[in-house]
């Protein structure tokens, strides 16, 4: 929190349209922080340079393109050390499947949430990919009936108001 005091209201509204609609152009953003084109243009900028704004994205149907199973996997790693701690970390970095990882706390170390195909898919997914990573003690999955809510974007209202 103690970050976002740097920010000013201008600037957290200028993130709130973005995550929204990170496609608004630079003169419908100014429109809609009531700032003209260029210090709106230099606000973008210097969020991004100063990380607050990490990447602009698409946000995919999953299941328009053949990836709808979701699956939430929790892993527990076999032995607690940092070196099976990396190695996972860094191996979950590579494997397309895998949307999200958390380290965690409580009864398990991990919590991966992972797209495929289908069922089958899944079970070849945890066979073939996670399967081969010896560091793994154990894993418990539970899968997606249905997507409630789904959203990236952060609750700026409180802190743009207050």
């Amino acid at each position: 929190m103690s970050q976002t005091l740097s920010l000013d209201k201008t600037d957290l509204h200028i993130l709130d349209c973005l995550q929204h609609d990170c496609r608004l152009t630079n003169k419908e953003l100014a429109a809609a922080i009531h700032l003209s084109p260029t210090p709106t243009f230099e606000r973008v900028k210097r969020l991004e340079r100063d990380g607050y704004i990490k990447r602009y994205v698409a946000v995919l149907d999953a299941e328009k393109i053949d990836c709808g199973f979701v699956a939430f996997c929790y892993l527990k790693m076999k032995q607690h050390t940092q070196e099976n701690a990396l190695r996972i970390m860094k191996a979950v970095k590579n494997i397309p499947e895998i949307a999200e990882c958390y380290n965690i706390s409580g009864d398990y170390d991990f919590l991966l949430k992972i797209y495929t195909r289908n069922m089958h898919a899944y079970q070849d997914f945890l066979l073939r990919i996670l399967g081969d990573l010896d560091c793994i003690g154990s894993l418990n999955s539970c899968f997606v009936l249905d997507e409630v809510k789904s959203t990236r974007e952060l609750p700026l209202n409180g802190l743009i108001n207050g």
